[in-house]
């Protein structure tokens, strides 16, 4: 609890400093609510793989795509520490190992509650799923925008950046990689 003291102190330093009267009633409470959304804003760097997936491993003989998609994604840009929004789809081909669906989404989560820039976020969610199921292949693709350009900068505000991360069947198989990308599309 202390660091989210601190924090609250700098956001009363922050406020002063772009001339605004933290004592004001409208202000009192705002430097410990931005502390305390920050800190859970930032959550995923006190959580881990292992944590998160929780042994949500299960031997399956499945070995066809597995594809979730349309996972929320809410992430803060490391450069502007502004949020950018958006979704993010996750496949994979199992080889004899399924993980819990929803270990899917707080994978995405996890790494998401961190500052991050997208394409980065993208890799990091496609290397813990191959990490976790050790499959043949694994697909991502995020879509977001971002509120740093929309809302400083060029404010362009129907601008939407995509990133993908495919690994093995996905990147060698032209097939795997059509296929996941018409199953996602709406």
């Amino acid at each position: 609890m202390d660091h989210i003291k601190t924090q609250a102190s700098l956001y009363t330093q922050l406020i002063e400093n772009i001339g605004e009267d933290p004592t004001r009633d409208g202000l009192l409470d705002t430097p410990m609510r931005a502390a305390k959304a920050l800190d859970f804003l930032t959550r995923g760097y006190n959580q881990t793989l292992d944590d998160v997936v929780n042994n949500a491993i299960f031997e399956s003989s499945n070995d066809e795509m597995v594809i979730v998609q349309d996972i929320e994604v809410y992430s803060m840009c490391e450069h502007h520490m502004l949020p950018f929004i958006g979704k993010c789809h996750v496949a994979y081909l199992p080889t004899g190992n399924v993980i819990g669906l929803s270990k899917i989404a707080r994978i995405v989560d996890m790494y998401a509650s961190r500052l991050q820039i997208q394409e980065n976020l993208t890799s990091q969610i496609a290397c813990a799923i191959e990490k976790i199921t050790q499959p043949r292949g694994v697909g991502v693709i995020v879509e977001a925008k971002h509120l740093c350009m929309m809302m400083r900068g060029v404010q362009k505000q129907n601008s939407v950046m995509k990133t993908s991360m495919m690994l093995g069947a996905f990147r060698s198989d032209h097939r795997t990689r059509a296929e996941f990308l018409r199953l996602i599309s709406h």
